[in-house]
């Protein structure tokens, strides 16, 4: 029953149930006195029917009021049945859309559910897809590893046909030299011989002496003279017989050397001739790799950074690319000499370190104390300082006995000046007319109005004039083919300086060779226009060319280069306007200057002063290292000037004077410039130390050096070297947020050897990093 049915049983009802039953009620009340009348004695009278009136009267009024009474008991049920009504819609209202939020509510869930089942089977399909994809890229992965290893086989042997070829070509040096020093013992037995016959003949005219001396006692004057006499006859006859005995086996010694050097001329230019497999950086279409016997015969090359003090590498003849028709040359690539042209070549004598491990790992502790060529204590370890690789590489002993001399005579100045403690006092001071301009031109160079240019400039080929043609050997200078006579020592230098001619481009490195000598020039501006918001360019007078970087954050890179795109300045300036100097060396007016040139030259030999530790950093052996104390080390030798960017990279001996880092944990693979993120992860401790130094001063500059091992043309193993400095040099910025600004690439190729093989050696693949600032900067410029 609803609330209105029941408002209407229990209200309603019995309130009209009275209404109706006091109708009747009245009409019998109005109606009984007459009746009683009636049934009286006749009619009433008139007071019986005024009182029976007012009585109807009273009735009537009580009725009206029971009615009146009632009409409000039912409005009163009305109202209440009404407001009880319009609760029941409220409450019916309410379970409707309590109903309806259900009802929604069970859709949405039921959407919720359909949408989530169908987002399911998507996924399924998503994932079986992506399961199709993996397993698509785990077949082309498999094939692509069966392809490298197929490969790597394939490289594996040709490089064992390469190492059987050079190790029989080994082996027959080894016979030649063996034949070489059994013709010197036998030159040795003959003047032992000869020594021994003049022992005996000394012995010999003592005895007789004695014998005169007896002789003189016991016989006359006459006896004496003839016994003199027979003495001095058979004194002659032993030294003429030793006399001719020694010729003929000088003869014969000379006629052997002869021999043997008329067959190694002929094999070296057999193997001139002959074929070798490519190896490690060996690019497609190269000469082979040269060998050990025609290194022994080429000429020391010019320096390529060559300073005084410092010796040149061997000599490497231009190689050819293969002919792209028959009998038509490579455009751009130098081809061979004809016979005609051959350069005369001599040896380069071979170091021969007799020091025992224990030796040099005395004077690796104390370099100060001796005056001797630093060599790294291990097998085969080559010299600690990079221009003395290059002096045993073109002197041999004899350059290592000349260095040492002059050591020798550098020691008490240097023992009167001291060692540097900080930047500052490394570096020479500036004169003072040239510190007060220092700011002003570094600040013309940013404001100084040019002609903007669309396109990315491209660096013109450097230029080298014939300014200085002399080769200093052992003490003879040899100048236009005249030998004269030199008593000044010049540190065996090599400094021909020659025309600069493009060997070979590969991708945005050229070759250039300089003489007879290779080196790569990359080009940085791509490593530091990455995340560039904005690279434009602007032509300045006297051919140069201002580059601009906008990177995010609003500070800009401002880069002045000269035609040939050597670095002249480079400075970061944030969005508030502060500069922050990198790189930047005062013009110096000295007259025409070759493009490339080592100005190390000038230089004495360097003596080594602090223990080889403190000089060199592995990583390998000290990984917890706190390597920036190590970086913030001031140069271990004063810095006579600021020099260029660019005579950094072609020197040597001013590399030497900063400390160095040599990353030994990241080992490139043969022919390879990729570092794994395993391998990265070992950089981090350098990388903090970096952040730190450069925290400290925004304008520190560091050099980053690659190198390769003696396997491979020395023109790919260039190339790989500079990639893999590039390499580590993108891997600092992008991992560990090291700006590419602060950092500057070269690669050396074969050049370093840290270990002395020309087979595969591990560590001689590897790159090194040198804080230059002092070098590239005046120090009182931040």
């Amino acid at each position: 029953m609803s609330i209105r049915s029941r408002l209407f049983a229990t209200v309603a009802l019995p309130v009209l149930s009275v209404s109706l039953a006091v109708q009747p009620a009245l009409a019998d009340s109005l109606m009984k006195p007459f009746e009683v009348a009636q049934e009286g004695s006749g009619q009433p009278t008139d007071e019986q029917l005024l009182l029976q009136q007012r009585q109807a009267e009273e009735q009537q009024r009580a009725a009206e009021e029971q009615q009146r009474a009632a009409e409000e008991q039912q409005r009163a049920a009305e109202a209440e049945a009404q407001r009880q009504q319009q609760e029941q819609q409220a409450a019916e209202q309410q379970r409707a859309a309590e109903e309806e939020a259900a009802r929604q509510a069970a859709e949405q869930q039921r959407a919720a559910e359909e949408d989530a089942a169908r987002q399911a089977a998507e996924q399924e399909k998503a994932a079986e897809a992506q399961r199709a994809a993996d397993e698509e890229a785990a077949r082309q992965a498999a094939e692509q590893q069966k392809a490298a290893e197929e490969e790597a086989a394939r490289q594996a042997a040709e490089q064992e046909k390469a190492a059987e070829a050079q190790k029989a070509a080994e082996e027959e040096a080894a016979r030649q030299a063996a034949e070489q020093e059994k013709a010197a013992e036998a030159q040795k037995a003959a003047e032992d011989e000869a020594a021994r016959q003049a022992a005996e003949q000394e012995k010999a005219a003592e005895a007789q002496k004695a014998a005169e001396s007896e002789a003189e006692q016991k016989a006359a004057d006459e006896q004496k003279a003839s016994d003199e006499q027979k003495a001095a006859d058979e004194q002659k006859a032993a030294e003429d017989e030793a006399a001719r005995l020694a010729a003929e086996q000088q003869k014969a010694a000379e006629a052997e050397a002869a021999r043997l050097a008329e067959e190694a001329k002929k094999a070296q230019q057999g193997e001139a001739t002959g074929e070798q497999p490519a190896a490690e950086g060996q690019n497609a279409g190269e000469q082979p790799p040269v060998t050990e016997e025609q290194k022994a015969g080429e000429q020391p090359p010019a320096s390529d950074g060559q300073n005084a003090g410092e010796a040149v590498v061997p000599a490497v003849e231009p190689q050819t690319e293969p002919q792209t028709g028959e009998g038509q040359p490579v455009p751009g690539v130098e081809q061979p000499a004809t016979a005609e042209q051959q350069p005369q070549v001599q040896p380069v004598p071979e170091v021969v370190d007799t020091r025992t491990e224990e030796e040099k790992q005395k004077i690796a502790e104390d370099p100060a104390a001796s005056d001797e060529t630093v060599v790294l204590p291990v097998e085969n370890g080559a010299a600690v300082l990079d221009s003395d690789k290059d002096a045993d590489n073109s002197g041999g002993n004899k350059s290592r006995e000349d260095r040492q001399k002059q050591r020798e005579e550098l020691r008490a100045q240097e023992e009167a000046a001291p060692a540097p403690t900080d930047d500052a006092s490394a570096q020479v001071q500036l004169p003072a007319e040239l510190q007060a301009e220092l700011p002003q031109k570094i600040e013309a160079n940013l404001t100084e109005k040019g002609t903007r240019v669309e396109e990315v400039p491209v660096f013109a080929v450097p230029e080298t004039t014939n300014i200085v043609n002399n080769t200093v050997i052992n003490n003879t200078v040899i100048n236009n083919n005249t030998v004269v006579n030199n008593n000044t020592v010049v540190n065996n230098v090599t400094n021909n300086i020659t025309d600069v001619r493009v060997v070979q481009e590969i991708d945005n490195r050229v070759i250039l060779g300089v003489g007879d000598q290779i080196f790569v020039r990359g080009d940085d501006r791509p490593r530091l226009r990455r995340d560039a918001e904005e690279t434009f360019y602007d032509q300045l007078p006297r051919g140069r060319t201002r580059e601009t970087i906008v990177r995010p954050g609003g500070y800009r890179i401002v880069t002045i280069y000269n035609r040939y795109g050597d670095i002249l300045q480079r400075s970061r300036v944030d969005r508030d306007g502060n500069e922050y100097l990198m790189i930047y060396a005062p013009e110096r007016d000295e007259g025409p200057r070759p493009a490339i040139i080592d100005v190390g030259y000038e230089l004495p030999p360097m003596r080594l002063r602090i223990p080889v530790r403190e000089y060199i950093a592995d990583v390998s052996d000290d990984p917890g290292r706190d390597y920036y104390d190590f970086l913030a080390e001031p140069p271990v030798e004063r810095v006579e000037r600021v020099y260029t960017m660019d005579e950094v990279r072609h020197s040597a001996r001013l590399r030497d004077k900063v400390r160095r880092i040599d990353l030994d944990t990241i080992t490139f693979p043969t022919a390879s410039a990729e570092v794994s993120m395993s391998q990265a992860k070992t950089m981090r401790g350098v990388a903090a130390a970096m952040e730190k130094v450069l925290a400290k001063d925004p304008g520190e500059t560091f050099f980053i050096e690659g190198h390769t091992d003696a396997v491979g043309s020395d023109r790919s193993n260039l190339v790989l070297s500079d990639q893999r400095a590039e390499s580590v040099a993108q891997l600092l910025t992008e991992v560990y947020g090291i700006p590419a600004e602060n950092l500057v690439t070269q690669g050396y190729g074969e050049r370093f050897l840290k270990v002395r093989t020309q087979v595969a050696e591990q560590q001689n693949r590897r790159v090194t990093i040198r804080r230059v600032t002092p070098l590239v900067r005046p120090v009182a410029q931040r």
